[in-house]
C-alpha cells in the first residue's frame, strides 16, 4: 500500500465510475457496510466480508501492518488518499485509487468511509486520480465528472463555490443546475457521450448563486470518459468565467449596431430615437433622449453649463415595456427638470453620472415629486446613469438610462460605454442641426422669393400649389409668376432649377427676377427666353472662369444650366395665347367642353446651352378654358413614367365647371401619392374675355388733323362708360400720343381703349422708333408730351409688334382714384 498525496509530473486516469465501490469501517477496521458496487469490484458477497478486518483484502507483504499506521494518521488529519494492491476473490491483484475519511456516528462512535476505483496504469506507470485531486481540486477553473447517467461523481472547489457540494453529488445534470443551461448541458453532454467528439467553448450566461442579481458569462467544455478498451465512462467538463471578454465583444457589437443604425438620416429627432432603440434593452431597460429645443430649430446651442431655464423636449425614448409607460413627456412634449434630478446635475457639470443603487426611498429626486416616485417603484428602477450630448465643444442635451430588469446595477464600464454611444449620436444629432438650420434657411429664401400673392386682373382666374421636396437636399428650385402686362394682358411663367439646397434656391430667385425684368419688356415669349438663354449663359461663364475653390461655383453653374422655363401671355381682348418653353414639360389645356390636351410646343433647349432658338407658338382660346402649368416633381412622384404622370394630370382637370380649388385638389391627390422626391409645382388660370363693352377701337388717318377726331372720339366713348372724370385727362394722352404718331411713325394709326381694372388708352403705328422720356429746354417747342403723360397717369410704355409698335398709358378708375 502507498500513500502519494501529490507527485508533480505524475499521470493518470479517472477510473470506471461504474465501478465504483464504497465500503465502511468500524474503529477496529473492521469491515461493517459493503455495497453491491463493492462487490462487483473484488469479488466478495457481503457475508464474506463482514466483521472481517480489511487489511485481509490487502495484497502486498507488510501492508497489514502500515494499514495500522495509515489509521493512526487518517485520525489525525482529514483521511488518507493513496493507491492499495487488492486480491480479488479470483485470485489476482487490483490496483485501487482509495479515498479514507473519518465518520462520525450518532454516538460519537469512529468509523471510516472508504472510497475505491480501479486504477489503470500506463506501461510505464503513472499515477491515480487522487492523487491529481490536490491540483485540480484548486486549479482556478471549475471542472466536473459526471458518470454515464449524467449524474456529479466530484467536482472541484471552483464549481462548489458555485453549487455546493451536498447538492451535486450523485444528482443529474436537470436536478442541479437551472433549466436553460440545464437543457444545454444535457444536449452537449448526451452528443459527446454517443460521437466522442468534444464540445468547445460553448459560451453562456448564468446569475451568480452567492448574487442572482450579479449576472456572468462562462465558457464550457466537454469531453468523454474511456477506460483503456474504450468503453464510455463518463463525462468530464470543464468551466471558464469569460466574463470580462464577453463583456468586451458585447461593448464591441453594441458599438457596431450604433455606427450602423445612429444617424441613418439628417433628422434630429429621428437620431434621437435611433440612439434609444440602439440602447435598450442592450445597456438599459428604458432610455430617454431629451435635447435642448434651439437645438430641434437648428440653432447654434450656447456654450457652457445647461441650466435649468432653457427648455428641453423629448426626443427619443424606448423601453421593454411596449408603449414605454414608464416615460411621462411624450415625444415631442417638454421636460421638466427639477434641481435634484440626474439630468439637471449631468447638464450643469457638463459630465456623465450614475447611481449604481437608486434609493427610492430617501433620494430627493424620488421623494419631491409623488408621481415620479410612484412610477419609479412601480416599474422598480434601480439604477441610473445620464450622459450629457455633446458635440464640438456645446452640449446639446442629455440621455438618461435606467435599469429595472436587468441583471446589475451600472458599472464603470457602463458609463464609459453609454458616454462612446452618446458621443457618436452627438455628432450626428449636431450634424442634423446643421442641415435643418440649412434646410431652414434655404425653405424661407425660397418662400420670400416665390409669389406671396397672384392675381390674374380681368383677363385669369388663377390658383397656385408649391410642395417642397421631402428629400435630404433640401428645398429646391421650382418656381411660378403671373405677371400683369399692358394692354390687360397678363404672362405665366413656370420655371425648374436642377438640384437642391441654397444654390437651387438662389438661382430660382435670380431667373424669377430676370423674367420679371423681361416681362417689364413687354418682349414676346420666344424673344424673353432668349434673352434670359443669354442671361444664363454669361452666369455660367462667369462661375465656370473663377478660380478656386471652385466646388461651390461648378455647383451653381451646373444649376444654371439644369434650368428650364415656360413663359405665356396671354390677352383677353383677343383670346390669343401665345407660348415658348425652354426645355420644359408643355402646358395642358382644358377647354369649356371638357376636352384635355398637351400643347404641341417646340421643346426647345434647357437656358444656357444657347445652341437653339426658342420658337412660340399662338393659340386662341375660348373662353372659360383652362390652362395648366407644372413642374416635373409633380408628375414624377406618382410613376417613374412621365407618361403616366400626364395621363393622370390629364384625367384630373375635367370636369371644366369645377372650381379652381376642386380641380387642383384632384391634381394634387391624383399625382402626389407620396412625399415629393423633387420640388413640385401646380399653376392653374382660367381665361376670361373682355367684351366689346370694355375696347372701343378706332383707325385713323396719318394726318395732323386727325388729332381733334381722336379727343372727340374718346370724349363720347368715356361719356358712354360713365368716366366722365377722366375726359380731360384722357383727351389730353390721347392727343400727345396721336401726335407722336403722327410726327414720329408710319401709318396707319389705331386708337384703342380698355375699360378693366384701370383705363388704357393705346396708340399704335407702323413705327419702329421707341419715345423716351427727356427734360425739355425752356426753349424747346416740344418734347414735354411723355413727360406730361408721366405725371398724369399710373404707369405708361411701348410694346412692339409683329407690324410697329404700340405706346400706351393707363390711369386709375374714378372710384380708385377718389380713394386714393
Amino acid at each position: 500500500m502507498s500513500s502519494d498525496k501529490a507527485r508533480p509530473g505524475g499521470s493518470g486516469r479517472a477510473g470506471d465510475l461504474a465501478k465504483a465501490a464504497t465500503a465502511e469501517l468500524d474503529a477496529q477496521g473492521l469491515i461493517v457496510s459493503w455495497t453491491v458496487a463493492a462487490q462487483r469490484l473484488l469479488g466478495y458477497r457481503a457475508e464474506e466480508v463482514l466483521q472481517h478486518p480489511v487489511a485481509e483484502l490487502l495484497a502486498l507483504p507488510g501492508d497489514k501492518e502500515r494499514a495500522a499506521a495509515v489509521a493512526a494518521w487518517g485520525r489525525t488529519g482529514d483521511g488518507w488518499g493513496g493507491s492499495v494492491a487488492a486480491r480479488h476473490r479470483d485470485g489476482h491483484d487490483l490496483q485501487l485509487a482509495v479515498q479514507v475519511t473519518p465518520v462520525l456516528d450518532g454516538a460519537g462512535g469512529e468509523r471510516w468511509s472508504v472510497f475505491a476505483l480501479e486504477e489503470w496504469r500506463t506501461p510505464g506507470g503513472g499515477v491515480n486520480q487522487l492523487m491529481l485531486e490536490p491540483f485540480l481540486a484548486h486549479a482556478p477553473v471549475g471542472m466536473a465528472v459526471l458518470d454515464t447517467e449524467l449524474r456529479y461523481v466530484w467536482v472541484n472547489g471552483v464549481l462548489e463555490r458555485l453549487i455546493p457540494l451536498e447538492r451535486r453529488l450523485g444528482r443529474t445534470v436537470d436536478q442541479v443546475l437551472p433549466p436553460l443551461e440545464a437543457e444545454a448541458f444535457h444536449e452537449r453532454m448526451l452528443r459527446v457521450l454517443r460521437t466522442g467528439t468534444p464540445v468547445m467553448d460553448y459560451e453562456f450566461r448564468s446569475p451568480t448563486y452567492a448574487d442572482p442579481s450579479q449576472e456572468r458569462a462562462y465558457s464550457a467544455s466537454f469531453f468523454r470518459l474511456a477506460d483503456p478498451q474504450g468503453r464510455r465512462i463518463g463525462i468530464w467538463y470543464m468551466v471558464i468565467d469569460v466574463t470580462e471578454r464577453w463583456r468586451a465583444q458585447e461593448r464591441l457589437a453594441l458599438l457596431n449596431d450604433a455606427s450602423a443604425r445612429i444617424g441613418s438620416t439628417l433628422d434630429v429627432t429621428r437620431t434621437a430615437q435611433e440612439l434609444a432603440d440602439v440602447a435598450v434593452p442592450a445597456l438599459a431597460d428604458f432610455v430617454a433622449v431629451d435635447l435642448l429645443d434651439s437645438v430641434l430649430r437648428g440653432d447654434e446651442p450656447v456654450p457652457g453649463p445647461v441650466d435649468s431655464s432653457l427648455l428641453m423636449r423629448r426626443c427619443g425614448q424606448q423601453s421593454v415595456n411596449e408603449g414605454c409607460p414608464e416615460a411621462g413627456p411624450a415625444v415631442g412634449e417638454a421636460v421638466r427638470r427639477s434641481p435634484a434630478s440626474p439630468i439637471t446635475r449631468c447638464l450643469l457639470a457638463g459630465e456623465s453620472l450614475a447611481e449604481a443603487s437608486l434609493d427610492q426611498g430617501s433620494s430627493a429626486w424620488v421623494t419631491e415629486d409623488p408621481a415620479r416616485g410612484a412610477v419609479i417603484r412601480a416599474y422598480g428602477f434601480r439604477s441610473v446613469m445620464v450622459a450629457p450630448v455633446q458635440a464640438r465643444g456645446v452640449t446639446l442635451g442629455a440621455a438618461t438610462f435606467f435599469r429595472s430588469r436587468r441583471l446589475g446595477p451600472f458599472t464603470a464600464d457602463d458609463v464609459r460605454l453609454a458616454e462612446e454611444l452618446v458621443a457618436r449620436a452627438a455628432v450626428c444629432v449636431d450634424n442634423a442641426r446643421r442641415y435643418t438650420r440649412e434646410r431652414t434657411a434655404a425653405r424661407v429664401m425660397q418662400q420670400n422669393l416665390l409669389p406671396h400673392e397672384l392675381t390674374g386682373g380681368s383677363a385669369l382666374e388663377v390658383a397656385s400649389w408649391y410642395f417642397p421636396a421631402d428629400a435630404p437636399s433640401g428645398v429646391g428650385g421650382d418656381w411660378f409668376d403671373v405677371i400683369p402686362l399692358s394692354g390687360a394682358r397678363v404672362a405665366l411663367v413656370v420655371g425648374d432649377v436642377v438640384g437642391h439646397g441654397i444654390n437651387a434656391a438662389a438661382t430660382m430667385g435670380r431667373l424669377r427676377t430676370a423674367v420679371h425684368t423681361l416681362a417689364n419688356l413687354d418682349l414676346p415669349p420666344d424673344e424673353l427666353l432668349a434673352r434670359l438663354d443669354d442671361l444664363v449663359i454669361g452666369l455660367v461663364k462667369t462661375y465656370g472662369t473663377e478660380p478656386a475653390p471652385d466646388t461651390e461655383n461648378a455647383t451653381v453653374a451646373a444649376t444654371f444650366m439644369g434650368a428650364t422655363c415656360l413663359y405665356v401671355v396671354y390677352d383677353p381682348v383677343s383670346r390669343l395665347c401665345c407660348l415658348a418653353r425652354a426645355g420644359h414639360l408643355p402646358p395642358a389645356v382644358a377647354g369649356p367642353d371638357g376636352t384635355v390636351e398637351l400643347v404641341d410646343l417646340p421643346a426647345g433647349p434647357p437656358l444656357g446651352l444657347g445652341s437653339l432658338p426658342f420658337e412660340a407658338v399662338e393659340r386662341e382660346l375660348p373662353e372659360g378654358s383652362l390652362l395648366a402649368l407644372y413642374t416635373n416633381g409633380l408628375i414624377e412622384t406618382c410613376d417613374p413614367d412621365i407618361g403616366v404622370g400626364l395621363a393622370r394630370l390629364s384625367g384630373a382637370l375635367t370636369p371644366p365647371g369645377a372650381t379652381l380649388t376642386d380641380i387642383g385638389g384632384r391634381v394634387v391627390k391624383a399625382l402626389l401619392t407620396g412625399p415629393p422626391s423633387d420640388d413640385a409645382a401646380l399653376l392653374l388660370a382660367r381665361t376670361r374675355a373682355l367684351g366689346a363693352h370694355q375696347v372701343a377701337s378706332w383707325d385713323l388717318p396719318a394726318e395732323p388733323a386727325v388729332v381733334g377726331d381722336a379727343r372727340a372720339l374718346a370724349g363720347r366713348q368715356l361719356a358712354e362708360w360713365g368716366m366722365a372724370e377722366l375726359q380731360f385727362t384722357t383727351e389730353l394722352v390721347v392727343s400727345e400720343l396721336v401726335t407722336n404718331a403722327i410726327r414720329h411713325g408710319t401709318g396707319p394709326i389705331t386708337l384703342r381703349l380698355i375699360r378693366q381694372d384701370g383705363l388704357i388708352c393705346e396708340v399704335s403705328d407702323g413705327g419702329s422708333t421707341a419715345p423716351h422720356l427727356r427734360h425739355a429746354r425752356t426753349t424747346d417747342e416740344g418734347g414735354r408730351g411723355l413727360f406730361i403723360i408721366a405725371q398724369m397717369t399710373r404707369r405708361w410704355g411701348t410694346r412692339y409688334t409683329p407690324t410697329g409698335k404700340i405706346i400706351w398709358a393707363e390711369q386709375d378708375l374714378p372710384s380708385e382714384a377718389e380713394a386714393g
